[in-house]
């Protein structure tokens, strides 16, 4: 059986096959458009997709959208007539959206099947598509269910259990309750693009006090008994469908919002602060309603809002779950995977389960393709007898490297495949990279990646974090040890890497380790600010040479400048 899983309806747009239940390829389009959180209708993916699973159009027995575009209408005309302004906008971003993007799919669905008789398409919820197929490729049976983004069809989060192929649903929110969109404001606020920059909020707010504006920002937004989001929309507009995201309401009572190109004032760090703070208080009350309904020691968390990774820190630090799964797309490019997998578990009832432990889903090169690449290129390259020893090494001499290595990372986080590696003992090293190479604001972060093994000497950490998505703390008599990663507060965004998922990328660390006294890198993802991870040779050779990186290691090959 083959499911070709496609997210095409909401931004960053994606691909997956699943293979007799096996999860064979996912790619996200933006990777070879180039075009950051793209909505354009993922055909490049799509067809890399097939190429890279070996299969044609024809072999494909079912489809699998991640949204039920006809769900809730009759909600939406009924909410469209109660606002006294931004019916129109509103009414044209959600029909006419629905209409066009229907109209691509279908134009497309017709191109690749003659008259439109072709596999059988299902349409999975948006939410369902986040958390119940993240439950599925979780390795867990029996897990409390977490789903919270902006909005999906009309829902904005989803509270459930799953047992088995069972999945029950016992809370749901519905737009404009979000606690996405509430975020979302506080992001416009502090002068960055809502529904995409909310991480450089999350990365602001250790600077400020989250005490000067707690109690006002704590009244914006209360979870109810049932897990139900109420948000007080006095002080916002995004209901309106406007750009503008928060109401006069919400300047009157926290001051002037930041220009993008103006310099941050004590009141945008406390705004980031308190909104940050309340974000991952009312995640934690939704947690521990999930305790009381569930019993699971488990959580599976998924949508946007759980790629805040601080809050997913305090899930595992302060309730009592074992542990949070959060798969590596847990956005909404990752719902062409939910998508596929609710179908195949939860509607075709397949009994076997895949543990989607391994975000290396994406495209590679072949040695000799990538030489032809660096020929072509006119560029200075050597073949290095052992890659990891020699990046070792030139990571010790102080060197900023592009590492290219293998197939590519699905999700947002770059893992060791297509990353930025720099010496974390090095204390001006995060001002370095994100001045030379990254080109973005001074006060952003760089996560460490660490083999599992070693993470408790360096970290306050009991569980594994193989994607990047639980923040925790760097143990205090460690942190002038790794001053690069380590952030304002103490805390860093921590990749645990194992041997078994990419050898050559745990064996560069230990090899490091074994020069400098610390198993640990400084991991960024191979991009600049602005744009996606590179995807090919040529995308990281041009990267490369546009920056102020020193070295690329790609293959076996180490190219100077």
């Amino acid at each position: 059986m083959n499911i070709l899983g496609i997210n095409y309806f909401f931004h960053d747009t994606s691909a997956c096959i699943v293979k007799d239940g096996e999860l064979i390829v996912a790619l996200e389009e933006e990777r070879f458009t180039r075009r950051k959180h793209t909505f354009q209708f993922p055909v490049t993916a799509i067809d890399k997709c097939l190429e890279i699973a070996g299969l044609s159009y024809d072999d494909i027995d079912h489809v699998a959208l991640s949204i039920a575009p006809y769900k809730d209408l009759a909600k939406k005309l009924v909410y469209a007539a109660s606002l006294t302004k931004g019916a129109k906008p509103f009414l044209k971003h959600e029909f006419w959206g629905i209409f066009s993007k229907q109209t691509t799919f279908r134009r497309w669905y017709k191109s690749k099947w003659s008259n439109g008789v072709g596999p059988r398409i299902h349409y999975v919820e948006h939410h369902l598509s986040h958390v119940a197929g993240s439950y599925f490729v979780s390795p867990y049976d029996n897990a409390a269910l977490l789903s919270i983004d902006g909005s999906g069809e009309w829902s904005t989060a989803m509270l459930g259990g799953g047992r088995g192929s069972q999945i029950d649903v016992f809370a749901e929110s519905f737009f404009p309750h979000s606690l996405g969109s509430f975020y979302e404001a506080a992001t416009q606020f502090c002068g960055f693009q809502p529904n995409y920059d909310e991480g450089k909020t999350m990365g602001l707010a250790p600077f400020g006090n989250p005490d000067r504006f707690y109690d006002q920002v704590s009244k914006l937004v209360r979870i109810t008994s049932e897990g139900k989001i109420e948000l007080d929309l006095s002080y916002f507009q995004f209901q309106n469908y406007g750009h503008q995201r928060c109401s006069q309401k919400f300047f009157d009572t926290f001051g002037k919002p930041r220009h993008p190109q103006a310099p941050f004032e004590e009141h945008h760090h406390d705004v980031a602060a308190a909104f940050q703070q309340v974000l991952e208080d009312r995640i934690l009350d939704m947690c521990r309603i999930l305790e009381t309904r569930t019993k699971a020691e488990h959580l599976v968390i998924a949508g946007g809002v759980s790629l805040n990774s601080v809050a997913n820190g305090r899930i595992v630090r302060e309730t009592r779950f074992k542990d949070v799964y959060v798969m590596p797309g847990a956005g909404d490019n990752g719902t062409c995977i939910g998508a596929a997998y609710y179908l195949y578990n939860g509607i075709l009832k397949q009994k076997h389960r895949f543990y989607h432990n391994s975000p290396y889903l994406g495209t590679s090169y072949e040695s000799d393709e990538i030489e032809r690449i660096l020929k072509e290129c006119k560029v200075s390259y050597e073949r290095s007898d052992d890659v990891c020893v020699d990046t070792a090494k030139l990571l010790r001499e102080g060197n900023i490297l592009g590492w290219f290595q293998g197939r590519m990372e699905i999700g947002p986080r770059a893992l060791g495949s297509r990353s930025i590696l720099a010496d974390p003992t090095l204390p001006g090293m995060k001002d370095k990279i994100n001045a030379e190479v990254k080109h973005r604001e001074a006060y952003r972060p760089f996560a460490p990646s660490c083999p599992v093994e070693h993470r408790q000497a360096f970290f306050d950490i009991e569980v594994e974090d193989p994607f990047m998505l639980k923040v925790c703390y760097v143990r205090k008599d460690k942190q002038s040890t790794v001053p690069a990663i380590t952030h304002v507060d103490g805390s860093a965004r921590l990749q645990t890497v194992h041997a078994e998922t990419n050898p050559l990328y745990h064996r560069m660390i230990n090899e490091f380790g074994k020069l400098s006294g610390v198993p640990v890198v400084l991991n960024t993802s191979f991009n600049i600010m602005g744009e996606p991870i590179v995807e090919s040779p040529l995308h990281a050779i041009r990267c490369f040479f546009s920056t102020g990186l020193d070295k690329l290691v790609i293959d076996d090959f180490i190219v100077h400048k």
